[in-house]
This record gives structure tokens, sequence and C-alpha cells, in this order.
């Protein structure tokens, strides 16, 4: 089975509550949380409070993805709006395994976010230490893109990094995932699926979330 992780960014926030409710009873296996901060990504999203009104509301776990510069420097406000997973771009970090050790100390899984024009050689020293690696298929900023089908290659790059390193790191893809490019990344290797526009503009997102849990 499929884990899926419907990205918030997507939500109604006008009715915020009620698609968390939904996300609640639903078969995602987590959150997603996006937030960025225009400078690393060219758009602004949502900030802490935010988050701890979603930890308030949420019966899943979160998983947090930081679209912004030197994420190191939050750490503990992750960790206090109650996120499981800290996700963080390989390129906001100069020092990414002292930012990857931080997490942990902090009580969090720690991932590590690549865009797309960033190979997965880069993260053959550090690939032991993660709990999750995220995979752009689209340019991080906005929801609605296009899919990059160079991801499929990419995905199974990295699956073949993780066996032959014994790492236990889970693959995310996140960006442009329907049934047809959530099956093909599974195939290559995938064990999670972001979604945003594809669920929540469905006719039936726990139907969605459920068709893409199935793959």
């Amino acid at each position: 089975m499929t884990l899926v992780s419907p990205s918030l960014l997507s939500a109604d926030f006008g009715q915020l509550n009620h698609d968390i409710d939904m996300l609640n009873n639903s078969e995602a296996a987590m959150l997603h949380i996006d937030v960025m901060d225009g400078v690393f990504v060219p758009n602004i999203s949502f900030g802490f409070p935010v988050m701890k009104y979603i930890q308030k509301a949420a019966q899943k776990p979160l998983d947090v993805h930081l679209m912004i510069v030197d994420p190191g420097r939050y750490i503990s406000q992750v960790r206090d709006c109650g996120a499981e997973i800290m996700n963080v771009h390989y390129e906001a970090c100069t020092h990414l395994h002292r930012v990857i050790q931080q997490i942990k100390q902090a009580g969090m899984k720690a991932a590590v976010t690549l865009n797309p024009a960033t190979p997965v050689i880069m993260l053959s020293d550090i690939i032991d230490e993660l709990d999750m690696v995220l995979l752009m298929s689209v340019n991080p900023g906005f929801g609605g893109q296009s899919f990059i089908e160079h991801t499929i290659k990419k995905t199974r790059q990295l699956r073949e990094l993780i066996t032959n390193t014994h790492s236990h790191a889970l693959i995310e893809i996140d960006g442009g995932i329907n049934d047809k490019t959530g099956r093909q990344v599974v195939e290559a290797g995938a064990d999670i699926l972001v979604a945003g526009n594809y669920i929540f503009s469905s006719p039936d997102p726990k139907e969605t979330i459920s068709k893409l849990a199935a793959l």
C-alpha cells in the first residue's frame, strides 16, 4: 500500500477545519504542510500560527516541508507545532549534516528534499542518516504544475542508492501527482505520494486518496 500525504496548500483555508476533518477520516497517512518564505521559492504560504492550528485539528502525523532559507533556524518552532517529520531542502542548507542531527535531537524524523535539477548522488554521504527523501517532480513554489518526467528515472536512482547503502529512508514524491504519474513513480520505487490539487479539486477527495493509496 502506498502512503499518501495530501498537501494542505491546496485546501480551502476558508473551511480548513472541514478539510482537515475530511483528511482525518480518510486513508491519508499524514498531512503535508508546505511552508514558503518568498525568498527560497517565489511564493509565500503560511507560518507557525497556522501550523499550530493544524496541529490541534489534525489526527494524522504532520509532514512539514520547509521551502525556506536557512531552515535550521526554525527546528524548535517546527517541533513545537507538532511535526513528526521535518523536511529541509538540500539547496537551502550550508551545513546539511548538522541540520539533520539537530532535527533528530529535537525528536523529529529528518528528511531532505531535492529540487528537480539536483542529482540524487548529492545525498550519497548522508543517505544513511535520513528517514525520508523528497524528490520534487515540479519546480517548488506553486501548486498545479505539470509533472517532470525525469523524476521517474531519478526515483529509480534513489531507490538504488538506498538499497546499496542499506538506508531505511523512504522515498516521497511531490508535484503533478495523479493516478498515472503516481503509478509511474510507485513502480520506480516511491513509498509516499504528495498530492494537492488532484485531491482537493476532485469530486470525492476521500475516494481520490483511496485510489492513490491503492497504487
